[in-house]
């Protein structure tokens, strides 16, 4: 096509209403239109990354491929696109200033003074334009984290204004406010959404294009209106209206001609309308399903959903693709007891046992381990979770009361769950877990090797803990198969008991790896399972 084309994507009047949602229906369009699209998310937050940082604060910590925690927005951009994202696709500020510092104390910048203009606005600047110089993809997307007004946003805008100014028309601004209906005057109100703009407007940057965010249908009358007050084409003011599920919103973009308005701006030929024929029959299989699979999710942050939100994703997918609507029970692992547990879990078709770190709630999610087991309740642990299936068989099978995770306990005698070697000497907290895509060789014959159709796998990590090798033999021996092993470490992936229906715990995330058009095949088989419980 040429020179890169970018996309920037702003938000305003208020946080949550969906910046990466929007990025990545964008992305979609264009990537129908067959441009090779790419999405990053820029954070103003201190931290280095996600990694370290509380699901209360930020939710889920997605995982790339090589190996780097990023904002849950990147999940998005993958499971629409069915695209792989990296190191490259999410910046903090955090990042940018160590990078910034760390050429002053080199002394690259020749003894001048540092300064937020033009030394932070150049490294921003260049993190743009990375994935542009380096992979030459048609558009690059930057969703641009936070809201405008805040401080800590002014130099990602000051830099997407000169990038503005520099690439002309090559570079474009997306803008998605809010647009709030007051019910005591029964009216929808503009002016946050013409604050909004005002602000951008006065650091230098023009939105080309608004996107107004409402719980309600919007008029013609009214988005004309926006479109006089904030100085944007008429046909370049779309509204985005609550619909039941996140995968509708890059058709209704498209019915409102978003990606012609992109394309037009930009000076790129629009051509006819792309058909979207799989996404529109995974909308239509989602439409249709009437019967429901109910899906117990044992974890200590459910109250949170962002938490998990690559999970409740794929077990939506894979419900979709069993054509079968999904119920979700958020159970708290810190509330199961031996005394409550049936009362909690034998109303559902499924359980999944969560992934996590530390104490917290982990006695709960071993009784619930021990239901599923004893009652062949198809059962899937996730990290933790799988963590959790073998130390409930420990204790419970393999007789030894005591075993635990070293992260539970360091002085249990069965440490069946202990730290990894290269893990015991690393202090620093950051980005030192085993993280990114890893091999993972299976068993033939094992449940594992018939749901993924092949002997050689490649999955996502993000852990500290390991299954302890020392009890393998034993582990077998009793009917808990290891059925999936790391080729050059020997770590144990997969752990499964054949004689049950579906009870299969996991090292890695799988949840990763699922997007819309391609269902990972473990959640496709555990929803198979339970619906057939």
């Amino acid at each position: 096509m040429g020179e890169t084309k970018y996309i920037f994507v702003t938000g305003g009047v208020a946080s949550s209403l969906g910046k990466g949602i929007m990025s990545s229906s964008i992305g979609k369009l264009l990537q129908a239109r067959g441009y090779n699209v790419t999405i990053q998310k820029f954070d103003p937050y201190i931290n280095i990354d996600p990694g370290t940082l509380n699901p209360y604060e930020h939710g889920e910590c997605y995982v790339t491929i090589d190996g780097h925690e990023a904002d849950l927005d990147l999940g998005h951009y993958e499971r629409f696109l069915s695209i792989e994202t990296t190191k490259a696709n999410n910046i903090t500020t955090g990042r940018i200033y160590k990078s910034v510092i760390d050429k002053e104390r080199r002394g690259d910048f020749l003894g001048k003074t540092v300064q937020v203009v033009p030394h932070i606005t150049d490294e921003i600047k260049r993190n743009i334009k990375l994935l542009g110089n380096k992979y030459k993809f048609d558009f690059v997307i930057t969703e641009i984290g936070g809201t405008v007004g805040d401080i800590e946003s002014l130099p990602y805008l000051e830099s997407i204004r000169q990038l503005k100014w520099e690439l002309g028309q090559n570079a474009l601004c997306v803008h998605l406010t809010y647009v709030p209906f007051l019910s005591a005057a029964q009216e929808l109100k503009t002016k946050p959404t013409q604050h909004s703009v005002k602000e951008l407007q006065s650091l230098g940057v023009q939105a080309d294009v608004l996107v107004l965010r409402s719980e309600h249908e919007l008029s013609a009358n009214l988005r004309k209106k926006v479109a006089l007050f904030c100085n944007v084409e008429e046909d370049a003011v779309v509204q985005s209206v609550d619909v039941p599920t996140i995968y509708e919103v890059p058709l209704k973009m498209q019915e409102q001609n978003l990606d012609k308005t992109i394309l037009r701006k930009m000076g790129l030929p629009i051509g006819p309308d792309p058909e979207l024929k799989p996404w529109k029959s995974f909308l239509d299989r989602r439409a249709k399903a009437t019967e429901v699979v109910t899906i117990g999710l044992v974890g200590k942050y459910v109250e949170l959903q962002d938490a998990y939100k690559s999970i409740l994703e794929s077990l939506l997918q894979a419900a979709t693709y069993n054509d079968r609507k999904i119920k979700i029970d958020y159970i708290q692992s810190e509330d199961i007891t031996p005394e409550n547990v049936e009362e909690k879990l034998s109303k559902v078709d499924g359980v999944v046992i969560c992934p996590g770190f530390g104490s917290r709630g982990v006695e709960g999610k071993f009784v619930a381990a021990k239901y599923t087991r004893e009652h062949d309740i198809p059962t899937f642990g996730i990290c933790l979770g799988m963590q959790c299936m073998a130390i409930e068989f420990a204790r419970n099978v393999l007789g030894y009361q005591d075993a635990n995770s070293t992260e539970m306990n360091e002085k249990t005698k069965h440490n069946v769950i202990d730290i990894m070697e290269e893990q015991k000497s690393i202090t620093n907290m950051g980005g030192t877990m085993r993280l990114g895509a890893y091999e993972c060789v299976i068993s033939k014959g094992s449940k594992a090797f018939d749901i993924y159709g092949k002997e050689h796998i490649q999955e996502r990590h993000r852990h500290r803990y390991e299954f302890n090798n020392s009890y393998r033999e034993e582990y077998e021996k009793n009917g808990m198969k290891c059925v999936g092993v790391n080729p050059e470490s020997d770590l144990i992936e997969i752990v499964e008991i054949p004689t049950l229906k579906w009870y299969i715990g996991a090292q890695f995330h799988p949840e990763y790896r699922s997007t819309v058009l391609n269902p990972h095949p473990l959640f496709l088989s555990f929803i198979k399972a339970a619906i057939n419980k």
